[in-house]
């Protein structure tokens, strides 16, 4: 087993196809994929995470509320999506 502080691989070894975008640049109007769906972000703003870090708290056009890390990269639709 190698040094936990060593290089390490990325997560994802192919580019996805489809645009993402990091929690913390997600403004009002972008459809982000979600559970699933395609949701529209009515607001956007940032919190401290459970463990200290940024956070950005999500309320959709459609109801509700998510939470991510700021460096959580998120699925882009088109607006015509939803």
């Amino acid at each position: 087993m190698g040094s936990p502080f060593g290089p390490h691989q990325a997560r994802r070894q192919e580019r996805l196809s489809l645009p993402t975008k990091r929690a913390a640049l997600i403004s009002p109007g972008d459809v982000i994929g979600y559970d699933g769906e395609w949701r529209t972000v009515k607001e956007a703003s940032t919190a401290q995470g459970p463990m200290g870090g940024l956070a950005v708290v999500v309320t959709w056009e459609e109801g509700g509320t998510a939470r991510f890390p700021a460096g959580d990269e998120l699925l882009l639709g088109k607006p015509d999506s939803v």
